[in-house]
């Protein structure tokens, strides 16, 4: 009976972790949305869902050192709460790097509150979000339903945001240089473009700890796709 007690906990927490995960995806998808359509009301939004997931990681974290400290568990039980706790902190940065985003929509619209879309600058501010909420839901996918298999699906988009990151952060310089009264809006699109590769890595490190917690292995800190052709090639 205590056994069986044990697991119950196991798949209530696992279900906050879904439930602050949902919020997470939300938020990042509503803070790309908001800056690059001006969307104060959205912002506001983006901001409220922040604080929500901050009380959700604070609950998870609260319950699985709980059960740590009753439970004393072992192998994959034991992988399972050490992962929680990882990737709780990654959901949480999540959320900070969406609310990152709408602060820079806000300040744009105090110094600029007629100015230009971030739209209509190059770049593809929207590509990399579309990226960002491919990892993150597949990630939350993979951690749904213990596939290793998709989470390696995860890791292996990493190199595409990326480099999707170093050609908007390009074309944006250029387009200061071309065009300097666009520079605080082109600065903040940069800002945005490392927001949302930050929250990449964020799902990276969910998936990896999946792959831990399923298959007991540490693929943290291992090359990239691009890293390994670099080193074939050097």
């Amino acid at each position: 009976m205590p056994r069986i007690h044990f697991q119950q906990q196991l798949a209530t927490l696992k279900d906050k972790l879904l439930a602050m995960a949902a919020l997470a995806q939300q938020s990042l998808e509503l803070s790309v949305e908001a800056f690059l359509t001006r969307d104060a009301a959205l912002c506001d939004h983006v901001l409220d869902i922040e604080q929500a997931i901050n009380a959700a990681e604070r609950d998870v974290d609260e319950m699985a050192y709980e059960l740590f400290a009753k439970e004393q568990p072992m192998a994959v039980d034991l992988r399972f709460l050490m992962a929680v706790l990882r990737i709780n902190g990654d959901l949480e940065r999540i959320g900070d790097q969406a609310a990152n985003t709408v602060k820079q929509c806000r300040a744009l619209m105090e110094v600029e509150p007629n100015g230009a879309n971030p739209a209509d600058l190059p770049g593809d501010i929207g590509g990399m979000g579309a990226i960002a909420r491919r990892m993150i839901r597949n990630a939350v996918r993979a951690l749904l339903d213990a596939d290793p298999a998709r989470a390696e699906q995860v890791l292996t988009m990493d190199d595409d945001i990326d480099r999707l990151n170093r050609d908007s952060q390009a074309a944006l310089l250029g387009a200061m240089q071309q065009q300097p009264d666009c520079t605080d809006l082109a600065l903040s699109s940069i800002i945005v473009c490392r927001n949302l590769e930050r929250s990449a890595d964020h799902a990276t490190n969910i998936a990896e700890d999946v792959i831990f917690w399923v298959r007991g292995s540490d693929v943290r800190h291992t090359f990239s796709a691009s890293e390994q052709g670099a080193v074939a090639a050097a």
